[in-house]
C-alpha cells in the first residue's frame, strides 16, 4: 500500500530546510532597490495621538479617569510594538521596536478594533508605531463582523477592544524567500509575548484566538490578501471592569489538511502555503465540530531511560514594584551580536527556564498564572549546554512539568553548533542554546496545516520570554531562525520525529 502523501505543511517544511550542500546556490543576494518599507501609511483617517500619555507617569492622571484609560492603552501598544531606538544603517535609519524581528524587517502589523467606547469610537485602527498613534481608517460598527469571523468566540461577547495582528509577507520574503513564513510566525510570537506581558502592566488580559475565517478578518481590515493576511486575534479584557473578568476560551481550531497540491515553483511556495492554512467560509461547521480538546498532559513527553535528571526549581525573577522592571526590560531589550564565550551559572539558566515555562510562580507579581498559547502540549524543549557552571556539557531535554533537565547526550558541541548556525559565531560562543521542536506529522494530524502557524508563534512566544528574562539578568540573548535543520537532530541526539522550530542562544555579551 503506497504511503500517504505529505501534507502541504510537511512539504513546505521540507522544501524550506537549509542544507549544507545547497545553501550556497540558494543565496542570490539582496536586491536593495526593492527593499520593503516596514511601515504602513494611510493618506486619510483620524489620528489619535498616544504620545502624551506615555510620557507622563500614571500619578499625573490620578483624578482623570479618561486620561488613565488612554494611558493604559498607550502603554500596552508601546510596550508591545513601539519604537524603542533609531540606528543608522547604510545611509538610512533603522527603527528598532519593542519586539524583535529577524533581519529587522518587522513583517507584523497591529490593528485595534473598537466595539465603541466613550473614548474610542467603533471602527478599525492601525497602530502607527513611528508616531505612536492610532489612525482610524474605517469608522463603523464592525464588532459583530469580528465575532462572526471568529465563530462567536466567547471572549468577544463582553470585551470592548481587540488587537488583530497581520503578516505583510514581502517584508520578510524579500530577504528570506519562501522560508520567510517561518520567521513571520516566529516574529508574531515575539509580539504575542510582549502583548501578554504589556497587558499585565496595563491591566488588560489578552485572550488569544487563532481559529477564525481568514477571508472575513482580512475583509474587515480592508487589507489586500495577496500581500497581507491576518494571523492572530486578541480580544482585550479590561481587568478594571468586573464584567470583563471572563474565562479563557479555545485558542486554536483545526484547518483542512491539503495533500493534493501541484508542483509549486520557488518564490511562490510561501503564499500558496499560507492560503492552504486558512479556515475557509463554509467549512467552519465541519471544523468546529472537530475542535481539539486542549487537555494539559500531566507528564512530559520524553523520559529517556538511564538519563541523569537534574532539578531546575529556581527562585523567581523579580520584576520590580508594579512590574516597573519588566517595562524597563522590554524597552531596553536588544539582540546580542557577540558573546564572550564565558560561562553562565546554573542558577541563571534555571531562572531563565522558570520565567519562560512556570507562569504560576509569578502570580504574586501580577502576571497571569495561565498564559494563552495555541497548544504548548505540542512544543518540546532541548538545550545544548556548552558553558554552564555546575552542569556537564551536552544536550538536555527540559521537562517543564517535572521541572528538570534530562541529559540525552554527553559532549561539548561548540564546534558543531557553530556549523549548525550557518557559521555564526553566536552558536559557537553561546553558553547554552535552547531548541524548540515539535512532532510536525502528529501536530498536523490534530490541527491540519494551520498548525504550522500555531507551532511557530508558540515557539516565538516562548523565545520572547527567554529574551526578556536574559536581559533582566544582565545576560546576552539572540534568536536564530536559520540553521541546518536535519543536522540539528543528528548531531545533538534530538529524536528524529521532532522538527526544529527555533533556536535561542544565551551567553555573556562581549
Amino acid at each position: 500500500m503506497p504511503e500517504l502523501r505529505q501534507s502541504i505543511a510537511q512539504h513546505y517544511h521540507e522544501r524550506t530546510k537549509y542544507d549544507p550542500q545547497t545553501i550556497a546556490s540558494k543565496n542570490k543576494g539582496l536586491n536593495w532597490s526593492k527593499q520593503p518599507v516596514p511601515f504602513k501609511e494611510y493618506k486619510i483617517g483620524s489620528t489619535f495621538d498616544l504620545k502624551p500619555y506615555i510620557q507622563e507617569k500614571a500619578e499625573a492622571f490620578v483624578d482623570e479617569p479618561d486620561k488613565q484609560w488612554w494611558q493604559r492603552l498607550s502603554r500596552l501598544l508601546f510596550c508591545s510594538y513601539g519604537l524603542t531606538a533609531k540606528m543608522p544603517s547604510m545611509g538610512n535609519t533603522v527603527y528598532l521596536r519593542a519586539a524583535p524581528s529577524a533581519g529587522g524587517l518587522y513583517p507584523a502589523e497591529m490593528y485595534v478594533v473598537s466595539r465603541g467606547t466613550v473614548l474610542l469610537p467603533p471602527g478599525v485602527y492601525n497602530y502607527q508605531c513611528r508616531t505612536h498613534s492610532l489612525i482610524a481608517y474605517w469608522e463603523s460598527d464592525v464588532w459583530q463582523k469580528l465575532q462572526e469571523a471568529c465563530l462567536w468566540h466567547p471572549t468577544l461577547q463582553k470585551t470592548q477592544l481587540a488587537i488583530i495582528i497581520t503578516a505583510v509577507f514581502y517584508r520578510s520574503a524579500w530577504r528570506y524567500e519562501d522560508r520567510a513564513y517561518r520567521r513571520i510566525c516566529l516574529d508574531t510570537g515575539h509580539l504575542l509575548g510582549n502583548v501578554e506581558l504589556a497587558g499585565a502592566m496595563s491591566q488588560y488580559r489578552p485572550h488569544l484566538i487563532g481559529g477564525f475565517v481568514d477571508e472575513a478578518v482580512n475583509e474587515l481590515l480592508y487589507i489586500d490578501s495577496l500581500h497581507e493576511g491576518a494571523i492572530a486575534v486578541l480580544p482585550l479584557a479590561d481587568l478594571l471592569d468586573i464584567k470583563q473578568n471572563i474565562p479563557t476560551g479555545q485558542t486554536a481550531l483545526p484547518s483542512a489538511t491539503e495533500t493534493n497540491y501541484p508542483h509549486i515553483p520557488d518564490g511562490k511556495l510561501l503564499k500558496y502555503f499560507h492560503d492552504c492554512t486558512q479556515i475557509l467560509p463554509g467549512t467552519t461547521d465541519k471544523l468546529t465540530s472537530g475542535e481539539v480538546k486542549q487537555e494539559k498532559s500531566l507528564e512530559d513527553k520524553y523520559n529517556f531511560p538511564f538519563c541523569e535528571k537534574i532539578s531546575t526549581v529556581s527562585q523567581s525573577i523579580h520584576w520590580g514594584e508594579k512590574l516597573e522592571g519588566l517595562e524597563v526590560t522590554i524597552l531596553k531589550r536588544r539582540s546580542t551580536r557577540a558573546y564572550s564565550g564565558d560561562d553562565l551559572t546554573f542558577d541563571e539558566l534555571k531562572a531563565l527556564l522558570d520565567f519562560s515555562y512556570q507562569p504560576q510562580h509569578y502570580v504574586d507579581q501580577g502576571l497571569d498564572h495561565s498564559t494563552d498559547y495555541f497548544d504548548l502540549n505540542l512544543i518540546e524543549t532541548f538545550i545544548a549546554v556548552s558553558g554552564v557552571e555546575g552542569l556537564e556539557a551536552g544536550c538536555y531535554y527540559y521537562a517543564p512539568k517535572a521541572q528538570e533537565l534530562r541529559q540525552i547526550r554527553f559532549k561539548n558541541f561548540r564546534k558543531e553548533l557553530h556549523f549548525l548556525c550557518l557559521g555564526q559565531e553566536l552558536g559557537r560562543d553561546a553558553a547554552a542554546i535552547v531548541f524548540h521542536t515539535a512532532d510536525l506529522k502528529s501536530a498536523v494530524g490534530q490541527y491540519g496545516d494551520r498548525v504550522y502557524r500555531y507551532l511557530h508563534m508558540d515557539a516565538g512566544h516562548l523565545g520572547q520570554k527567554l529574551n526578556l528574562a536574559a536581559i533582566r539578568l544582565g545576560l546576552g540573548v539572540s534568536g536564530i531562525g536559520g540553521f541546518f535543520d536535519d543536522k540539528v537532530n543528528e548531531l545533538l541526539g534530538i529524536p528524529a520525529d521532532e522538527v526544529v522550530l527555533y533556536m535561542t542562544t544565551l551567553g555573556r555579551p562581549r
